[in-house]
């Protein structure tokens, strides 16, 4: 129901990740790790850190066990990474330092799969139950369950709820008609196409087909929505949100024209919001701003968010 703002909300830090991957230059491990060190210490609980990806396609990402094994670990801070094949998952498995998460991704369109992962959206769904056979061989718990291009896609265009429901009847099927808990259902704009009247409305769907589902949102602030989008799902009782701090990183295959365009939703700047609005988020506003402007440095040019270069107002600093 549309204003039932939620008393607390969990953000999962995706800024290490996303922003070091999407941008050309390799920038010293030990940025990196001072950057994730100073992340550890605002308050997030769930960091994302690294991709266990080709190195050849993704040499960012090449020293990710190096990365992992040197951030400074923090009890009840989990760091986490993303692979897309047994390959990656392989080197996961063998990293010291990490903290496994299982996750599921599906997609709304053809196109924007093959893209990514080389195969149908159904192709894709269909490979997710091998990933649902091998994290249950491991005791790995699947905590999120990602539908891509929920609303949009920059590469096959609208997408329509049916596209969605196609998703939600096998997540249905693997897991309601199965006994099996329900994970996170992340809606996911990945190309920032999102505005709030259709994140209402795929969240409404959601919620239709699975009452008891907690739902999250992969934000991206693309087209300058996303603090929008934010505001919208905190009004239908949304509590869980990925988010980037300084806004970095985004999809190369988002649609757009200039490539510091393509952010994330920023955290700090959601942060801040939350915490005018009177909900709870555990983390230190003054710390993360400090991190967000480290990663600028780190950089080396102007990055999206706004908190962190207009401050916080003066009369929450006295």
């Amino acid at each position: 129901m549309s204003g039932d703002l939620p008393k607390r909300i969990e953000i999962h830090e995706e800024g290490p990740r996303e922003g070091f991957q999407f941008e050309r230059e390799i920038f010293p491990l030990a940025d990196r790790v001072a950057f994730v060190d100073a992340l550890t210490e605002t308050g997030l609980r769930h960091i994302q850190v690294a991709s266990f990806v080709s190195p050849k396609a993704v040499p960012q990402m090449a020293d990710a066990e190096a990365f992992f094994a040197a951030i400074r670990k923090k009890p009840g801070v989990r760091h986490t990474g993303l692979w897309l094949n047994e390959a990656g998952f392989g080197r996961a498995l063998q990293c010291s330092g990490i903290d496994l998460v299982g996750s599921l991704y599906l997609y709304t369109t053809d196109a924007f799969s093959r893209r990514n992962n080389g195969c149908t959206a159904a192709e894709m769904r269909q490979r997710q139950e091998g990933w649902i056979d091998r994290y249950d061989a491991l005791g790995i718990e699947i905590e999120a369950v990602y539908v891509m291009t929920v609303f949009g896609c920059a590469l096959q265009g609208e997408v329509p709820t049916s596209a969605l429901d196609e998703n939600l009847d096998w997540i249905a099927r693997q897991f309601s008609e199965k006994g099996r808990n329900l994970p996170a259902i992340y809606l996911a704009d990945t190309v920032g196409w999102a505005v709030p009247t259709i994140i209402e409305n795929r969240i409404g769907r959601v919620r239709e087909r699975f009452p008891a589902a907690r739902v999250g949102l992969h934000l991206h602030d693309t087209r300058g929505t996303g603090i929008a989008n934010f505001l919208a799902a905190l009004r239908m009782g949304v509590d869980l949100y990925d988010s980037s701090v300084a806004g970095l990183g985004g999809c190369p295959f988002a649609g757009h024209s200039h490539g510091a365009a393509a952010g994330n939703v920023c955290t700090e700047d959601m942060v801040y919001m939350a915490h005018e609005m009177g909900i709870e988020t555990g983390i230190d506003l003054d710390l993360l701003i400090e991190a967000a402007r480290m990663a600028e440095r780190i950089i080396g040019r102007p990055l999206a968010g706004r908190l962190m270069h207009s401050g916080l107002p003066r009369r929450m600093t006295d």
